[in-house]
């Protein structure tokens, strides 16, 4: 097993872009030449283009996935004195865009496996202010919808789906935002579909809900200067997407070699019992946006170390429980109020995975895990 000079990224973003730079240098040059740089052709395009690869009648292309959280619930009319539900294990972009729109965060811990928000969970956090459900399709894979639809239906909440880690994922054959009243996505660079810098959108079914989401991203208008509500300023800016359009084809394709990847690392890690690997949901199909493990909590920093050492970039994802962030002490949680994502924020490790990741450095990094473990 050499190690002499082997790097192995946790993403590799230009073995993307060598694969497929002519469709990339010519979409980006077409708006430059163009000078076609606001709401122009391309944004239109993958509107249209990318709604309909989400099995979707609209889509709202906006700044990023933050605000595109934040802009689809201030259309369903969320705000002050409202709460919305979030899982506890999340990016901080989940709670802070509900904040940011003058409502409450209340937290609720993780499925074990899934990693997801707990259905069994869910009904303790709702009262009276409660307004709606905010599911993380986390890691890839999508949270076990059925019973949250249910749950909201029950309560007469709305379902808001942050998909930003699991476009191209599906739940009984049915992809986000074919259950909740919106989905949001975010492009930043690193996720399965990524632009080459900020990037976000929200998709939906209910044409009310497009046409006022499409107005607060734009000032509150659809006609120039005709602003019919305060809105904001959160447009997809036109070179990305134009990368967008010209990645949109190989998402699918990109989405496979991603789950193949994780088929084998399932059997490269197969006998570590030091290790709880993740799992592939019965009615989910993950497209592993990322590849997530668990550890010992005193293991983990020197295995992190270990594989550093040895040219293998990792990640957590992530290291602090929302509840536990500093920007949430005034809520005053303790760690057990939320067991799972507690235990879990101290386990977890991210192992590299990118769709153009070649099998023998899925074997490296799986042989340097057998080996950190057998020493």
């Amino acid at each position: 097993m050499s190690n002499k000079g082997k790097t192995i990224e946790f993403v590799d973003l230009k073995r993307q872009y060598a694969s497929i730079s002519k469709e990339i240098d010519a979409a980006i040059n077409e708006v430059i030449q163009n000078t076609d740089f606001v709401n122009g052709k391309a944004v239109k395009e993958f509107e249209k283009s990318f709604a309909e690869y989400c099995g979707l009648k609209y889509c709202v292309p906006c700044g990023n996935g933050t605000d595109a959280l934040e802009i689809g619930m201030k259309a369903l009319g969320i705000g002050a004195g409202d709460k919305v539900i979030v899982p506890a294990n999340s990016f901080v972009a989940s709670g802070e865009a509900v904040n940011n729109i003058g409502a409450d965060v209340i937290f609720c811990d993780i499925d074990a496996d899934s990693y997801n928000l707990d259905p069994n969970k869910i009904e303790a956090c709702i009262d009276a202010n409660t307004k709606a459900i905010m599911v993380v399709h986390l890691y890839g894979r999508m949270a076990d919808m059925d019973p949250i639809v249910e749950i909201a239906q029950k309560h007469n909440l709305f379902i808001i789906e942050d998909a930003s880690q699991a476009i191209g994922s599906t739940y009984k054959g049915k992809k986000p935002g074919q259950s909740g009243d919106f989905a949001v996505f975010s492009f930043y660079p690193g996720k399965n579909l990524g632009c080459y810098g900020d990037g976000g959108a929200l998709v939906m079914n209910d044409e009310n809900l497009y046409l006022t989401s499409k107005k607060i991203a734009n000032h509150g208008r659809i006609a120039k200067y005709d602003h019919e509500i305060i809105g904001r300023n959160s447009r997809l800016d036109t070179i990305q997407a134009a990368i967008l359009n010209a990645k949109l084809p190989f998402i699918d394709q990109w989405n496979e070699a991603r789950y193949k990847i994780a088929q084998q690392y399932h059997k490269g890690l197969e006998g570590i019992n030091e290790i709880i690997r993740p799992k592939d949901g019965a009615q989910e199909k993950s497209v592993y946006h990322l590849y997530v493990i668990r550890v010992d909590a005193d293991v983990r920093p020197k295995l992190k170390t270990y594989l550093a050492e040895n040219g293998i970039a990792t990640g957590v994802h992530y290291p602090i429980a929302l509840p536990q962030l500093a920007a949430y002490a005034y809520l005053g949680h303790q760690k057990e109020d939320f067991p799972l994502s507690d235990l879990y924020q101290d386990q977890i490790l991210s192992l590299p995975i990118f769709p153009e990741m070649e099998t023998e450095e899925i074997d490296y990094v799986c042989d340097h895990l057998k080996a950190f473990f057998n020493k």
